[in-house]
């Protein structure tokens, strides 16, 4: 019995401490994850369907549309709107070409795998208000060919 609350102790102390910050937010409770520290502020990793992608890109009108494929990928049919840097280039151009850090960028990918990663990279970068919405294979709305 002590074995077994030690390793459930053990368990609950090493998720606590892990510091993992992946959240899925509902579009109302965005603001309030924004965390200020004197003049730092604390961004986090944050998932939406593409369905809050698509309700902010038809009731917002300053958001930047991010796709991370490939070029060929994004040739054969992407968002309208959206630009692209591959997420090979995340960390080499997306300063460059999006310098506002405090600008809503929405990311996709294909999946869903590559816009997580790129997302992550940029909240690194010190963007504050990064939304992934996933792959645009789940994306049930009109695409630009």
């Amino acid at each position: 019995m002590k074995k077994i609350i030690f390793i459930v102790l053990s368990l609950s102390m090493l998720l606590i401490f892990s510091g993992c910050k992946d959240v899925t937010l509902e579009s109302n409770e965005l603001s309030s994850t924004m965390q200020t520290e004197s003049t730092e502020v604390n961004a986090v990793y944050k998932s939406i369907t593409a369905e809050k992608a698509k309700n902010i890109m038809d009731e917002q009108t300053n958001y930047i549309i991010l796709d991370v494929r490939t070029e060929s990928e994004f040739a054969e049919g992407h968002i309208n709107g959206a630009i692209l840097i591959p997420d090979y280039d995340i960390g080499t151009k997306v300063e460059e070409k999006l310098p506002n850090k405090e600008s809503l960028i929405l990311v996709y990918c294909r999946s869903g795998r590559r816009s997580q990663l790129a997302a992550k990279e940029m909240v690194k970068l010190g963007y504050t208000n990064v939304l992934d919405f996933g792959g645009i294979v789940d994306w049930p709305y009109e695409i630009v060919k």
